[in-house]
């Protein structure tokens, strides 16, 4: 058993750190000791802001209170009977919340490779959700690309399509510092404006021919009628961003059409266990961006903005409610007292 805090919205635009004890696990557990943990901007912002529509799956998600978070990075400080893939002392990478601990499946866990740092780790969540996105866009060599957002998962999609072999790889945001990160981790061209106002700069930088794939991963559902008219014939449209309400889109004239495919990419269409068939399973895809970072092919590292110490975390999050844009990754220590 032991005594700590996590993170708590009480209703819509509040934060609290509210004690909290955690029992010793039972069979199948662990109890972890959390170092570090990464702040989704967009789905916690989201459940911070209570921006979206009434009796919709984020309504039915986010029921306040509302425990926040689910990219930690922790040591095991103890193991349920029966546990044999965990050790007391191991770090490990979970969807436990923004917490000083936190009791977890051990079926759950994923192990953390001595080369990558905690930092690194927390962002192994939001990896995979994206690898798992742009595997569905089926992107393939010399292939164009255009990414409409540059927060966080913008920011992994474009160095995942780098390494995929895309080209070119086009970042569409109107705020120009995000932009910078983008040009630095894959962008070959960003654009500071709207998905509206990039249809001609597409064009052209497309040589006529528009995008093979299109990432909309803004989250606004207005940004998805201006991402569409960035595809060209036959092109997909990739919803890797959560939609936080109803969209309005020409079907006839700018779908039907054009024959265009539209994939929705949120992390529950994952293969539940991996097979021969479908072996890109939640597991595999944070087993390939461990070693990603390991190996030096991938380093998220750069994309840290802020760093909060854990009793500070309201803060963290009011900064980010007054100005997402001004921040990427914002990570949370939990390992100072």
């Amino acid at each position: 058993m032991a005594e700590g805090y996590r993170t708590v919205f009480p209703a819509p635009r509040q934060v609290i750190l509210e004690p909290h004890t955690y029992e010793s696990p039972k069979a199948g557990e662990v109890l972890i000791r959390t170092e570090r943990t990464l702040i989704s901007t967009g789905t916690e912002l989201t459940g911070l802001s209570g921006d979206f529509p009434p009796n919709s799956r984020w309504a039915r998600y986010m029921r306040y209170p509302f425990v926040v978070g689910y990219s930690n990075v922790g040591r095991v400080l103890e193991v349920g009977e029966g546990v044999d893939n965990a050790r007391v002392g191991d770090r490990v990478m979970s969807m436990a919340p923004h917490a000083t601990h936190a009791l977890c499946l051990a079926k759950r866990l994923h192990p953390i490779p001595p080369g990558v740092d905690s930092e690194a780790a927390s962002f192994a969540t939001l990896g995979e959700i994206v690898l798992g996105g742009v595997r569905l866009s089926r992107v393939m060599l010399g292939e164009s690309v255009v990414i409409v957002g540059a927060g966080l998962l913008g920011q992994l999609a474009a160095r995942y399509c780098w390494i995929a072999g895309a080209w070119p790889v086009i970042v569409v945001d109107p705020a120009q510092g995000r932009l910078e990160f983008a040009r630095a981790g894959g962008a070959t061209h960003v654009l500071p404006m709207t998905a509206e106002e990039a249809v001609p700069e597409v064009e052209r930088l497309t040589k006529g021919r528009m995008a093979d794939v299109v990432f909309d991963i803004t989250g606004n559902p207005v940004a998805m009628v201006g991402a569409v008219k960035l595809a060209r014939k036959l092109g997909r449209v990739v919803l890797l961003g959560s939609p936080r309400g109803p969209v309005t889109i020409d079907l006839h004239e700018e779908v039907h059409t054009l024959g265009l495919e539209i994939i929705g990419a949120h992390n529950m269409v994952h293969p539940p266990a991996e097979t021969p068939n479908t072996p890109w399973s939640i597991a595999r895809h944070i087993e390939l961006f461990f070693d990603w970072q390991d190996a030096g092919v991938l380093d998220v590292r750069p994309l840290i903005t802020h760093r909060y110490p854990w009793r500070q975390t309201p803060e963290a999050f009011q900064m980010l409610l007054e100005d997402r844009t001004r921040a990427l990754g914002v990570v949370l220590d939990w390992s100072v007292e």
